[in-house]
């Protein structure tokens, strides 16, 4: 286990570094935040002891970058005996656990054994997730790089983010990802598809109803916002939503509240809202079918998703990713592709996207030789 001392007073980082490595722990120093927040950012911690008070930058302000820049290390806040009040506020900010001077050893090991334990269930719950939710997003092209560094940087925050690309380009593996690598992973994250919902039924879905507000309507009903309180929102295609259900999504982004239908009476809700949309918004608002004023709450930040046609130096990575998925899944034995068969699938056009190159995959490692040739290719796909 590696642990971080941030303290400006050197006898306190020293004698903690002795203390520490004695108990057989990897312990590096810092002076200050800046130190301390450019070795993080340069190696991982699994718990940060940070005191409060510190020239340059001091404790709260790492803190905030820490957690904005996604840093996941169990942050402990050291503080002075007139420093609870702030200890508490960099609690609710993130912070593991606060300890203050001075420094008891039996204290700072014990909370060091309980940061140890959430952050092997927070690793456990990661890996978890990503076998639910399937997120893993292929690719090293610049475009891939380029979106994972984004997601880097915005995922930790409570940004709202717009999603754009042509289906089946992964649009939703974009979204999860910002759910799970942000503060809100162990909450909900609730997907919509608003193409997929007629019309006069997207109000209920999204804000939910009361008994007897329709026909229908045989019980109370919790729409997906409320759903998802606390987590994150989806809203995939939402450029297919009615200008009616618009300008209630906005009001939930303007005032945190919402209201189910057949009912006045206001409920609030804590929830990130993460779009996406195959169709260019700035269009359709040009054409009167999209609100201009929720296009702005939305598209904080804007990441687009290039189609895989843009993206060909991936699609042998790709190959082998859906080709070791769908073995595992359905217990067929793994085959391999011939590089002719590869470089025939990359000169390929996809417009179906990513989502057409699983399939294709599926379909020659069900038809295939146990050798993927170009003669499969050439019967199978092309």
């Amino acid at each position: 286990m590696k642990i971080l001392v941030i303290d400006d007073e050197r006898a306190i980082r020293n004698s903690l570094k002795e203390i520490l490595s004695d108990e057989g722990y990897s312990v590096e120093t810092a002076e200050d935040g800046v130190a301390g927040l450019d070795l993080s950012r340069k190696d991982h911690y699994d718990i940060i002891f940070c005191d409060i008070k510190m020239p340059n930058m001091d404790g709260q302000e790492f803190l905030n970058r820490a957690v904005g820049e996604g840093i996941d290390s169990a942050v402990v806040m050291i503080s002075g005996h007139g420093d609870i009040n702030t200890a508490v506020n960099c609690i609710k900010k993130g912070a593991f656990d606060f300890i203050e001077k001075p420094l008891d050893l039996n204290r700072i090991l014990i909370t060091i054994k309980n940061a140890t334990d959430k952050v092997s269930l927070t690793t456990q719950n990661r890996v978890l997730k990503k076998k639910v939710f399937g997120q893993d997003m292929i690719g090293e092209s610049e475009a891939m790089k380029h979106i994972h560094e984004m997601i880097g940087k915005v995922a930790a925050t409570e940004a709202r983010v717009l999603i754009t690309g042509p289906n089946g380009s992964g649009k939703e593996l974009v979204a999860r990802n910002l759910h799970l690598q942000s503060a809100r992973n162990a909450m909900p994250y609730i997907e919509v598809n608003c193409a997929a919902i007629p019309g006069e039924l997207i109000e209920s879905e999204l804000f939910g109803h009361e008994k007897g507000s329709f026909t229908s309507a045989v019980k109370q009903h919790k729409g997906k916002f409320e759903q998802a309180d606390g987590g994150t929102l989806f809203l995939d295609e939402i450029g297919d939503m009615s200008l009616a259900a618009q300008a209630k999504v906005l009001r939930v982004l303007q005032e945190k509240k919402l209201s189910r239908v057949g009912s006045d009476k206001d409920i609030e809700v804590d929830v990130r809202v993460i779009a996406a949309t195959n169709k260019d918004l700035k269009a359709e608002i040009a054409k009167g079918n999209f609100r201009e004023d929720l296009y702005h709450r939305l598209s904080v930040i804007v990441i687009s998703v290039p189609a895989l046609d843009e993206r060909k130096d991936d699609i042998p990575l790709l190959i082998d990713y859906f080709t070791e998925q769908i073995s595992s899944e359905s217990g067929m034995s793994r085959k391999t592709f011939k590089k002719e068969a590869v470089k025939a699938l990359q000169d390929k056009a996809w417009t179906g996207n990513v989502r057409e190159l699983r399939n294709v995959v599926e379909r020659l490692l069900i038809l295939g030789d146990s050798e993927i040739s170009l003669q499969n290719v050439k019967d199978y796909v092309l």
